[in-house]
């Protein structure tokens, strides 16, 4: 059985507008006729606000006035609600992530300025107003924001990152960078610096030890040999 959209409101916008019978408005909108009864006489424990099902194209004036007329008549509806789809707008983050999210924000404000706020919010998820207040610092928690990856962070899959990038790169009139592993950053070349500093230190301690032990072998030698020529 195809049923309104919201069914407790054009229950009570039929019955402050219509002479329909109850029973027939009950069944119309899938309710018990005590919930109708309840909402005519203002003793519902919820008050509704009345939805116009006729503006919404559920039910016709014509169709209306045939249940006046025969209080036995079963009104038809139009047609059923439309199923709405979600196929824009901000992303959602689960709620362990969101306190992230003005961390991946600034991020992205540093490195790739080109990048609009519109991209932002359906990249990460977020508001225009919240974008504004962390770039102008307003924000409410400033002075904990860190600048950190939004991959890194799980707010978005870096294939998204390059794809967002790239096309705002190119809308700008710039060259976009190489496509990288985000997670490295500006600390690549640290790294780089700090393995080659770990193997220096590994083969002076490796050389130092050697050395110490060959001299060790040279004393016990000596030593031996001034016994030998002692005695």
């Amino acid at each position: 059985m195809v049923l309104p959209l919201m069914p407790h409101a054009t229950a009570t916008w039929l019955v402050d507008n219509t002479g329909l019978a109850f029973d027939q408005i009950a069944e119309f909108c899938g309710l018990h006729i005590l919930e109708v009864q309840a909402m005519a006489d203002d003793t519902a424990s919820t008050k509704y606000t009345g939805r116009d099902p006729v503006q919404a194209g559920e039910l016709t004036t014509a169709e209306i006035e045939k249940g006046q007329n025969d209080p036995d008549y079963a009104l038809v509806i139009s047609k059923g609600p439309e199923q709405v789809r979600r196929t824009k707008g901000p992303r959602y983050t689960p709620v362990s992530k969101r306190q992230d999210k003005p961390d991946g924000i600034a991020w992205l404000l540093r490195n790739h300025p080109e990048v609009s706020d519109g991209q932002i919010c359906k990249l990460i998820g977020t508001t225009r107003n919240t974008i504004s207040a962390i770039r102008d610092r307003s924000h409410w928690n400033s002075a904990e924001i860190q600048p950190k990856d939004p991959v890194t962070l799980g707010l978005c899959p870096q294939r998204e990152l390059d794809a967002v990038v790239a096309k705002a790169a190119k809308k700008a009139g710039v060259e976009a960078p190489p496509s990288v592993d985000s997670r490295l950053g500006q600390d690549k070349d640290a790294m780089i610096e700090q393995l080659h500093a770990e193997r220096a230190k590994e083969l002076s301690d490796a050389e130092a030890a050697y050395n110490a032990e060959a001299g060790e072998e040279v004393k016990e030698e000596l030593t031996a040999d001034n016994l030998f020529k002692k005695n």
